[in-house]
């Protein structure tokens, strides 16, 4: 009678040992396709983590089968049933000898091409820093510093930062920054770790611009926030004449130094010259640093000339044309000029573009703007926009649109979700953080708009429309002493003056106001001016009324009747 195998000799006859093998070398594999793959098809992280961990569930699972069952002519059977002089187990394990040798020999060179053409990792010279994790993708760009000496050339520096950031965007797998959030930051500041905490991304980028006659010299630099480490470098020198695609340079080497993953059609986006026109293109980018200085008369007049001039100089500059587009439609929206004319002007520019370049995301953002601006169809515009935002994730102004839309017509949740998504990419918005405010005050959460206002001011200390939210927070809780600090009429804006009014009412004192309204009235004006005097004569007629002076209320009505019909 023979002796019971070992368990170690019957594990070796069941070939459980090869079986194991076998499914260690096929499992790393999977998980080296799984990691290195599916990144590329933008597979979420969850999915490959829920992968990777069944593949080393499955292990202990496949080492029990293939001791309880044995492969034999007639299939998979139990083990335990099949005769000794029957069992092909020997010539199984020559079969999984074969497959293990296959299988390694494809493992080592796998192995072998990770070793000997590592993804190269971005250093610098000098600190030799590791490129960030997968997950820290997400990135700021400071304002380039103006080293010309003439300091007239700062519209270039702002321009090229601007084009660059506006590259970046358009790279779905990095977290951008808008520049509403960054432009209120020195351009090489010493506490850079603060900056991203406050901005909540893990990179940043700094920049200068140095231009002198034709010549153009960039330096940019991108620094990773924990710990101050240098990624990477480059200096760029350039002549006016063929400045024009290193936005586009520099954007890729920045998403390269990131890891970024950029598909086909986001590597031709950052190529792509909108123009090789020299003339044109410093006029485009002093329109762009002019458009990006807000909602003044002024610099919107002046940036709509600076598109203008672009235009002039190079008709086939489709990008100029869509900025041009957006600038007349701003000038109409906001009352700056609403002639049949300049809608006219506002429709060929916006055609132009489409026709010069049909697939140009910002002539998609110029369609939107003038659906919503000039021909005020919210509805359209809100799915053009949503569109927009999809094709272009890291842009903020599509989705701070699509809360303005939402709030005129008094959907004030649903803007205010979307208010909250597009503070993620623009988190020092003050239009966006005014909205929340507003619909507290609105609403009467006094905690959460007095919340609102904390923040507004530890961003920008002083803010004057913030105070005047405080305001109306203490005339809402009838502390009209505190109110009043607040409310001074001789530091009035020019437009907004709804709480000042409420402040006299309360107060029963009208004359101070009566003698400021009248001014402001009396001052005119164009566009946002114009209705400002508007307003301040229908205020002041309400206040005189109130204030005993009926006949000089009646013809404060009339004066705002006659200016209102007159525009």
């Amino acid at each position: 009678m023979s002796a019971k195998p070992s368990f170690f000799a019957e594990l070796q006859r069941r070939n459980v040992y090869k079986v194991g093998a076998m499914y260690a070398v096929a499992g790393w594999l999977l998980v080296q396709v799984v990691t290195q793959v599916f990144p590329v098809f933008h597979v979420s992280e969850r999915i490959q983590q829920w992968i990777v961990l069944a593949i080393v569930a499955g292990f202990p699972v496949v080492l029990v089968l293939s001791w309880i069952y044995e492969l034999t002519p007639q299939g998979i059977v139990r083990t335990d049933e099949v005769a000794p002089d029957a069992s092909i187990s020997r010539h199984t394990g020559q079969q999984l000898n074969r497959a293990i040798i296959g299988v390694l020999t494809v493992a080592v060179l796998v192995l072998a091409a990770k070793l000997l053409w590592p993804r190269a990792a971005p250093t610098t010279a000098e600190s030799g820093a590791p490129a960030p994790a997968a997950n820290d993708k997400s990135i700021a760009v400071l304002p380039f510093e103006n080293l010309s000496d003439d300091k007239a050339n700062g519209y270039f520096a702002e321009g090229m930062q601007d084009e660059i950031l506006t590259r970046l965007a358009k790279v779905g797998t990095l977290r951008v920054i808008s520049r509403t959030s960054t432009l209120r930051y020195a351009s090489v500041p010493d506490n850079i770790g603060e900056i991203a905490q406050q901005l909540g991304v893990a990179n940043i980028l700094e920049g200068s611009v140095q231009k002198a006659g034709n010549q153009v010299r960039i330096n940019v630099q991108l620094i990773r926030a924990a710990g101050d480490s240098h990624l990477w470098a480059e200096t760029y020198d350039r002549t006016l004449d063929n400045v024009f695609g290193v936005q586009g340079e520099v954007a890729g080497a920045i998403a390269d130094a990131l890891g970024a993953k950029l598909s086909g059609g986001e590597r031709k986006e950052l190529g792509w010259v909108p123009t090789q026109n020299a003339a044109a293109y410093d006029a485009y980018l002093r329109g762009l640093a002019l458009y990006d200085r807000g909602f003044q008369n002024a610099s919107f007049i002046e940036s709509t000339q600076s598109f203008e001039e672009a235009v002039r100089a190079d008709p086939d500059f489709a990008l100029a044309w869509a900025r041009l587009a957006r600038g007349y439609a701003l000038m109409i929206f906001f009352g700056f000029d609403a002639s049949l004319q300049e809608r006219d002007k506002a429709l060929h520019a916006l055609e132009t573009a489409e026709r010069l370049q049909p697939d140009l995301a910002e002539a998609q953002m110029a369609r939107a703007t003038y659906v919503y601006r000039v021909e005020r169809n919210y509805d359209k515009a809100f799915q053009l926009f949503g569109a927009l935002h999809q094709r272009w994730p890291n842009d903020s102004e599509a989705p701070v649109l699509m809360s303005y839309i939402l709030a005129r017509q008094g959907r004030i949740g649903e803007a205010l979700q979307l208010a909250s998504e597009a503070l993620q990419l623009d988190p020092r918005n003050m239009q966006l953080l005014k909205l929340q405010v507003l619909s507290a005050l609105n609403q009467r959460r006094i905690a959460e708009a007095l919340k609102g206002v904390d923040r507004i001011q530890e961003l920008v200390p002083g803010e004057s429309e913030s105070l005047v939210y405080r305001a109306q927070l203490y005339q809402m809780q009838g502390d009209l002493p505190q109110a009043a600090v607040l409310l001074d009429v001789r530091s009035m804006p020019q437009s907004d003056f709804d709480p000042y009014v409420q402040q006299a009412r309360l107060e029963r004192r009208y004359s101070p106001l009566i003698g400021r309204l009248q001014e402001i009235a009396e001052a005119g004006g164009t566009g946002l001016q114009a209705q400002a005097a508007i307003d301040a004569r229908i205020d002041l007629a309400d206040l005189q009324r109130l204030d005993g002076q009926p006949a000089a209320a009646a013809a404060s009505y009339r004066r705002a009747l006659d200016q209102a019909q007159a525009i």
